[in-house]
């Protein structure tokens, strides 16, 4: 018997007693198998990152790879590409005699990095020098080291059970700032700053960088991926150096000095290399997709892994390795993929690739802390040469923000909600958003210097044609003895409202009103403000009564309200005409402390005198009879309006007479109130209210996005008491760094919007906002994290016979 793949005889036997006895074993490129029979050293050197020969040794010697894995093996060529260097400083000295006692830290990375998959451009790094267990956090900017550092040492101080004690960094003004230095004082730690232009006496951190950047070269030049892959190739590479051998720990590992646990390697692969991962399709379709492996997920029993259709990361344990294809090779081997022909006068045999595997070798990763340990110096006097097996970070956070996490389809045969299409949306548009909130500038300067500073220097330009239009000011010679207000620009971007608005760029010219002086600049203040309970009612009365919503927006609002004092401000940044003139104000402005009163002043008088009346329950509702029994209502928030009625034909009227006296923006039917979004299905008599954009922001805000979400709004653990008044002194200092009232008083909000789950909680952690301690804090992190799994509930309103 013959058997050919690709023209080329692969088996031969003869046959006898009935079988067949092939001669020897074939070698196919091919892998279809999760594991390689047997493991060389040159694959054992590419799994961990390009390990030297003396680390390889010392992983046979602990008895953690077996010895018969190991043999010599050749120089690598891209050890040589990736890790060429100049000649290292002497070695230090190893003095730490506890976890924490000393921490290394430093900042790589600048505007021209090629952003990463997450759009990070930054790394920062933190190594023990105890241990030598390092941690990598990515930033897309700078001013994100003071948040990742915090976030790290409540992390680091919690697992070991040990404070921090000291810091060596750079003068970097990342960490040198008086937010960094005052937290630092306040926890008593003592901070070590190089000389200038003198980074050797910060050689830990730095020989740390170089060792990364070593070996995240070698695994792109290796692999052919592109620069964008710089983050996930970091992530692995610190992953694989905390769990390999240390030179100033004796060659301890880094992980195992930290924990106390032996790390494990049966569930090492190849980074970058071909995975084929098992899909769930049509019955006669293919059984698995191609991706490539990107690495070790933290907290999660399998492996990151990146589409090559889909262009996204996922984890999955679902997973079969071919160790012998990396990215770059994927092109070269698909054309030899696939089902052998038949030719006419040969006999053939076709290898299908297996559609199920459910015992693959390594698929129950254990995950754990992702990252590496790399060989530091001894001390921070200089770099010195290592085994190459540098023992490094750990990286505490992904550098990929929005990997999904697979389905297990083996034991849960469950289809995919088609809600999960709608919030891949939503997810990709709140990024946006993020992205565009963070570049918004907080004053003219950043704004005009900015990436964005045509945009934004045309939103001050339509604000000023605005004033102009309304006659806001007019410019007289400065007085002597008279107080002048100031103002300042204020720039927001707008995010799109689908098929109504496109995102756009706003800029406002606000008064400084907190200079004012009660009795000279204004005299009262007192606005009238929608109650939430009055819209939740008339959303029911719409839904039940099957009637028309639309919302509108009052362009420049406060512009419209007239002035009763006299009041000077400075001319507005940029747009300066002779520094001896000031804007003497004819309108109210926006800042100004009686702006409110007096635009609601002029609302009310313009819309009673269009046959409309105050309700007496709110009087930030107006309503009008047009025949019997049919009413238009009007509901207003500073500029926002909500109109209802049964004919729309009255409605367009009631627009027209707006747009006759102020300038408007017309939104179409009602979609956001208030921070709450409104979503309504007619033909179901359904309208839903919800806050999900808001809690989402909620939870950036606190970090708590990425916690670990729990069931119920509170624990049963929790006892939460008035503190003693010793503790109160004990406590006090610390507690003043904790966003306590900030924290209740969002999550406040969203219980009065559409969330009365969060009553009894929110207002037992209120209690305690004169005194909070730990326990009342964590109660309200529990809060936030119950918010994780429930930010898409609803208030929903269905059509009842019961409502009069």
């Amino acid at each position: 018997m013959q058997v050919f793949y690709k023209e080329k005889e692969v088996l031969a036997g003869d046959y006898k007693d009935t079988l067949y006895f092939l001669d020897g074993m074939p070698e196919m490129e091919q892998a279809n198998a999760a594991v390689r029979s047997v493991d060389t050293t040159d694959l054992w050197h590419i799994r961990l990152g390009h390990m030297n020969a003396r680390g390889l040794q010392l992983l046979v010697k602990k008895e953690l790879i077996k010895s018969r894995d190991v043999k010599d093996f050749k120089q690598c060529e891209f050890c040589i590409l990736g890790k060429a260097h100049r000649i290292s400083f002497k070695i230090g000295i190893h003095t730490s005699k506890e976890p924490l006692e000393y921490v290394h830290s430093d900042l790589w990375g600048s505007p021209n990095v090629t952003p990463s998959l997450s759009k990070c451009q930054y790394y920062m790094s933190l190594v023990d020098d105890f241990s030598r267990k390092v941690w990598v956090y990515f930033l897309r900017t700078k001013d994100e080291a003071y948040e990742k550092f915090v976030e790290w040492k409540s992390i680091t101080e919690n697992q070991c059970g040990k404070k921090l004690k000291a810091l060596r960094t750079d003068n970097g003004l990342e960490y040198c700032n008086k937010t960094f230095d005052d937290h630092c004082k306040l926890h008593g730690i003592l901070r070590h700053k190089t000389c200038p232009y003198t980074p050797q006496q910060n050689g830990v951190a730095e020989r740390l960088n170089r060792t990364i950047l070593e070996k995240v070269r070698s695994l792109l030049s290796e692999t052919g991926l592109g620069e964008s892959f710089w983050a996930e190739a970091t992530s692995t590479v610190v992953y694989m150096i905390n769990i390999t051998p240390s030179t100033p720990l004796n060659f301890e590992i880094p992980e195992e000095v930290w924990s106390g646990r032996k790390p494990e390697y049966s569930h090492m692969r190849r980074f970058g290399c071909l995975v084929y991962y098992h899909v769930d399709q049509g019955k006669l379709k293919p059984r698995a997709k191609k991706w490539i492996f990107m690495g070790y997920p933290q907290g999660v029993k399998g492996y990151r892994i990146w589409s090559l259709d889909d262009k996204k990361c996922i984890v999955s344990r679902d997973t079969i390795f071919c160790e012998d294809v990396v990215y770059k090779d994927i092109g070269k081997t698909s054309k030899d993929q696939g089902d052998v022909s038949d030719p006419k006068g040969k006999k053939k045999v076709t290898f299908e690739l297996p559609g199920d595997h459910d015992n693959v070798d390594g698929s129950t990763a254990s995950g754990g802390n992702s990252g590496g340990g790399g060989v530091m110096p001894d001390s921070d006097q200089g770099e010195e040469e290592n085994s190459g097996d540098e023992s490094g970070p750990e990286v505490s956070n992904s550098p990929l923000d929005n990997y999904l996490l697979a389905r297990d389809r083996v034991r849960r045969n469950i289809k995919k909600p088609s809600r999960f299409v709608e919030a891949d949306i939503v997810a990709y548009a709140l990024n946006v958003a993020k992205l565009m909130d963070e570049d918004e500038p907080n004053n003219y300067q950043e704004a005009i210097s900015g990436r964005y500073k045509e945009q934004w220097k045309a939103a001050m330009k339509e604000e000023m044609e605005s004033h102009h239009k309304n006659q806001t000011w007019n410019l007289i010679p400065k007085p002597e003895k008279q107080r002048v207000v100031g103002c300042k620009w204020v720039f927001k971007f707008k995010p799109e409202i689908p098929g109504v608005e496109k995102p756009r760029f706003k800029a406002r010219l606000v008064a400084k009103g907190f200079s004012q002086i009660e009795g000279i600049d204004y005299h009262e203040v007192f606005s009238l403000v929608v109650k939430h309970i009055t819209i939740r009612l008339m959303l029911s009365m719409v839904v039940d009564l099957n009637i028309e919503l639309e919302q509108l927006d009052v362009k420049t609002a406060f512009l419209h309200g007239k002035l009763d004092e006299r009041i000077l401000m400075e001319q507005p940044e940029g747009y300066v005409k002779g520094d001896d003139k000031v804007c003497l104000l004819q309108r109210s402005l926006y800042g100004l402390k009686q702006s409110p009163r007096q635009w609601n002043l002029r609302f009310d008088q313009f819309i009673k005198s269009q046959g409309y009346s105050r309700s007496e329950y709110d009087p930030c509702v107006y309503l009008k009879c047009y025949k019997e029994d049919c009413y238009v209502y009007l509901l207003l928030y500073v500029d926002d309006m909500l109109v209802a009625a049964k004919d729309m034909k009255e409605i367009i009227k009631l627009k027209t007479i707006l747009s006759s006296e102020f300038e408007m923006k017309d939104l179409g039917a009602a979609s956001r109130i208030l921070g709450m979004d409104i979503s309504r299905d007619r033909s179901k008599g359904v309208l839903k209210l919800s806050q999900q954009a808001y809690l989402e922001k909620v939870l950036r805000k606190f970090s708590m996005d990425q916690s670990k979400p729990v069931q119920t709004p509170m624990g049963c653990h929790f006892k939460l008491s008035s503190r003693k008044e010793e503790e109160k002194a004990e406590t006090e200092a610390e507690m003043k760094q904790v966003p306590y009232s900030n924290a209740v008083g969002s999550l406040m909000y969203a219980m009065v919007g559409s969330r009365p789950d969060l009553a009894y909680t929110v207002g037992l952690v209120s209690r305690f906002m004169g005194s909070p301690n730990q326990n009342h804090w964590d109660a309200v992190q529990w809060i936030l994290r119950y918010i994780i799994n429930s930010k898409d509930l609803s208030l929903t309103f269905k059509k009842s016979e019961k409502l009069k």
